[in-house]
């Protein structure tokens, strides 16, 4: 492995530097543009605002030419799970019953779902089971799947660990990407009947974690023979509108102590790498940071405006957070006065403290006009520098 770990004589590109004065939380340095998701880009093609994906070769290219973006100067290494386990192999898919306008599947995960018949993308299925009740059935169904040194599973991240590798020689951040304990637990047992598991059955969730934590390090552990990451990245959601969907006594014994164990290890075999630690969790989160920082996180997103969460005053009580997202989607559908309004509010603030990103905070939805957007854009384009 070669020595990239100084950059302090390694010239880097203009989106790169914003990342890492980002990391560094500078104080007023430019900030990088970008955007966290969309659901509005059909609604904008079919109005002729956009061209048709089939069109364009590089679609993301053109989004980031169309709006102002920074070049990309993160790489994210994936194969440990997002929204669901990283099962290898993952569950053959079939049809398990015809409901005339609807069908029983089993999806990718080992879940029963009810969906649409041929529409099912874009659509919230019904969840009817989940593969793991009991010890037996995570083991039957579930744990041999999540073996480390399954014959080829590094075939899952090879592509984005190769493209990261080559990403930091030229500056840009690498980012080990992994789906969280509580979302890992949710796709096996099902968010209601994992409430009362935490509580009936309390082994059962110690040993998914325990299998949890045994799969990512031994992964992250290959990986790192290879590369130094700058960030780990815990795809969580485990907040809600109103706060934790668990106790903060939950979250510490059955979460906290595989997380402290495995940031730990990473940081010991990264070389010297400075490491980040950020957590994804929709909802309101402000409850729930003082237990994520207990165990090095330094790093929260998207912060729902609608759930709550306000970034200049989570940023006042937190002034050494980074902190991505926090941009209402709802005003940016408004439109006019309302946005500058609102990033006045947000960005002056921000900007001078450093360590900030904003993104519309769970992507910009269908109810948004390409007019209302393009306003918005050039605004934060004005502010962000």
């Amino acid at each position: 492995m070669s020595d990239i770990n100084n950059f302090s004589n390694q010239t880097i590109n203009p989106s790169a530097q914003k990342i890492r004065d980002f990391y560094d939380l500078k104080a007023d340095a430019p900030i990088y543009k970008r955007e966290f998701g969309w659901y509005v880009l059909e609604r904008w093609i079919k109005e002729g605002h956009l061209k048709p994906m089939n069109e364009v070769s590089d679609y993301d290219a053109y989004l980031r030419s169309v709006f102002g973006f920074d070049e990309p100067a993160i790489n994210s290494v994936y194969g440990l799970g997002w929204c669901e386990a990283a099962l290898f192999p993952a569950f053959e898919e079939e049809v398990l019953e015809d409901r005339g306008a609807h069908e029983l599947i089993r999806d990718f995960a080992g879940r029963t779902l009810l969906v649409f018949k041929n529409r099912r993308q874009g659509f919230m299925p019904e969840y009817i089971d989940h593969p793991v009740t009991d010890i037996e059935s995570f083991e039957k169904n579930i744990k041999w799947r999540l073996n480390a040194d399954t014959e080829n599973r590094d075939t899952l991240s090879r592509k984005s660990l190769n493209d990261a590798i080559e990403g930091q020689r030229q500056g840009n951040a690498a980012v080990q990407c992994l789906i969280g304990g509580y979302m890992y637990l949710r796709s096996l047992i099902g968010p209601e009947r994992l409430l009362y598991t935490f509580y009936d059955d309390p082994q059962l969730i110690h040993e998914c974690m325990k299998t949890w934590f045994d799969l990512a390090d031994t992964v992250i552990a290959r990986h790192q023979t290879e590369i130094s990451f700058d960030e780990l990245f815990l795809a969580e959601d485990i907040c809600y509108n109103s706060g934790a969907l668990i106790s903060p006594d939950m979250m510490r014994e059955f979460l906290m102590p595989y997380y402290t164990q495995l940031y730990e290890n990473m940081k010991k075999r990264n070389r010297g790498r400075k490491l980040h630690f950020q957590i994804d969790t929709d909802g309101y989160c402000n409850d729930v940071i003082d237990i994520y920082r207990s165990v090095g996180c330094d790093y929260m997103s998207p912060f729902e405006v609608a759930a709550g969460c306000d970034v200049v005053q989570i940023a006042k009580k937190y002034p050494d957070l980074l902190i991505s997202g926090g941009i209402d989607k709802r005003i940016i559908a408004k439109g006019g006065d309302d946005i500058k309004r609102h990033l006045d509010y947000i960005m002056p603030f921000m900007r001078k403290r450093g360590g900030y990103i904003p993104t519309c905070d769970h992507g910009v939805p269908e109810e948004v006009s390409f007019e209302n957007y393009m306003l918005y854009r050039k605004l934060m384009n004005e502010y962000c520098g």
